[in-house]
């Protein structure tokens, strides 16, 4: 059993769950949806789990739809802040549109947030494609879809150039000569791309991690260079992405039997369609059976996983599937690093500045 396949998990905690009536048939108040304490005890049941990360969904528009659908949201990677002081093991990746914000703001926001969480942070950068994002600020027109990815891809290498430009030992605080920082380890980055022209150096030092864990969708045609990429096509993805973390989207509708599982997911139909995307309706026994087959036929590292309801998906998901992956060795028991680069056996990033 221990030669199995150690599969990584990330679950999404959008709102009431990933169904778009979710918020129908949760326990959950609407009102708590706009608290830290709702994402915070669903990231606990993850934490508790061993999970490697969470995900928290953001845009810079209304959700799409009328008042059939949770529309607004708190702001992903300040609420993540939230819950990085008060959760000690839980990897922290907050959506951050990149479209209408500057590669500098982001790079200093998740390095702080890596800070916060002490080595936890990550971000999933996503462009933005909207009219209606687009007329919240008023300064650019619509980017094509190409140009949009395109610019994606050139803040995240311009985010890590700005966490490289402090270098780790930067800070020396040497009260008798009255320096606080060794100039000579800090960087320039004299970043010239098609999108942006930056100067650096950073005015955040150089994160715990050196560089928070960066996440892609995989349906872009730049998704190559980020650590970890999502995806929901995994048919050929392996050979599109040789060299990241590649982690399938997976909806859960689970229950203690198939039938239960299948009548939940009618009753969620019933109300609405069923997001597009693969999804997996049953027990969570066959889900731990199904998910080390899929990774394994696949090529894949782990998945993604959206329960349909919180919390009712992933009590279920992490009080049954969890213990089975593991029990099966497919899973580990505890968390065995402290940084979320450690839970995804990234390894130590290196210093594009500093000198060998």
């Amino acid at each position: 059993m221990g030669s199995a396949q150690q599969l990584h998990l990330g679950v999404a905690l959008d709102g009431a769950g990933q169904h778009p009536a979710a918020w129908r048939v949760s326990d959950v108040r609407p009102s708590a949806l706009f608290t830290a304490a709702h994402y915070l005890a669903h990231a606990k049941l993850a934490e508790a789990a061993s999970l490697d990360f969470v995900t928290l969904d953001d845009t810079l528009a209304l959700q799409p739809g009328g008042e059939e659908v949770v529309r607004g949201r708190l702001d992903a990677l300040l609420t993540f802040a939230a819950l990085a002081p008060v959760t000690s093991g839980i990897g922290l990746v907050p959506t951050v549109t990149t479209t209408h914000t500057e590669p500098f703001h982001i790079s200093t926001a998740v390095a702080s947030l890596d800070f916060a969480s002490r080595g936890r942070a990550g971000v999933l950068a996503v462009p933005s494609r909207t009219e209606a994002e687009v007329a919240h600020f008023g300064r650019r027109t619509l980017p094509s879809e190409v140009d949009a990815e395109a610019e994606n891809a050139e803040v995240v290498d311009v985010i890590a150039r700005l966490w490289d430009s402090w270098e780790d030992g930067a800070i020396i605080r040497d009260e008798p000569t009255g320096r606080f920082i060794d100039r000579e380890k800090l960087h320039y980055v004299d970043f010239e791309g098609r999108f942006f022209s930056i100067k650096g150096p950073s005015i955040t030092p150089r994160p715990p991690q050196g560089h928070p864990v960066v996440a892609v969708y995989g349906d872009s045609p730049y998704a190559h260079g980020a650590d970890v990429v999502l995806v929901d096509e995994i048919r050929g993805a392996r050979e599109r992405f040789p060299d990241a973390k590649l982690l399938a989207g997976l909806s859960i509708v689970l229950a203690e039997t198939e039938q239960a599982a299948i009548d939940r997911r009618r009753a969620l139909e019933a109300y609405a369609p069923f997001p597009p995307g693969p999804s997996f309706t049953g027990t969570p026994a066959d889900l731990a059976t199904e998910l080390p087959r899929l990774a394994a036929s696949n090529s894949l590292d782990g998945f993604h996983l959206r329960p349909a309801v919180l919390p009712d998906d992933l009590a279920l998901f992490t009080a049954e599937t969890v213990p089975a992956l593991q029990a099966a060795g497919a899973f580990r028991q505890a968390y065995t690093g402290a940084t979320l680069r450690d839970h995804l056996g990234l390894g130590v990033a290196a210093n594009q500045y500093a000198e060998a």
